[in-house]
């Protein structure tokens, strides 16, 4: 791995998209993640700050923007600075929440 990346599946867990490493590698697996609007092939791919991550779960889309990498998985608001959501406001005019729900995840 190129210094100033991390793995897609790890920085999903650091991110918090994922309760687990494996579920994040399952993710990838299953299609549901892509980088910069190419689907991701492996859970081993690479990414960077600034590349732009979409997670596709069974009652969510959510599209983010890395902002940091992250060294450990830590609490919900630590995990919270490392994007910055892109997902289209609703029509309420509020953004989408700020954290992805895990339990959305683990129906897949």
């Amino acid at each position: 791995m190129k210094a100033g990346q991390l793995r897609l599946d790890k920085w999903l867990w650091f991110a918090r998209f994922a309760r687990t490493r494996s579920l994040a590698a399952r993710l990838v697996g299953d299609g549901h993640v892509r980088i910069n609007g190419k689907r991701a092939e492996a859970p081993a791919k690479g990414v960077c700050v600034g590349d732009v991550v979409t997670v596709a779960a069974a009652h969510a889309t959510m599209s983010v923007r890395i902002l940091a990498l992250g060294e450990r998985r830590g609490p919900a608001p630590e995990a919270r600075r490392l994007y910055a959501d892109l997902s289209a406001p609703d029509a309420s005019g509020e953004s989408a929440p700020d954290s992805f729900p895990d339990s959305s995840l683990e129906s897949l």
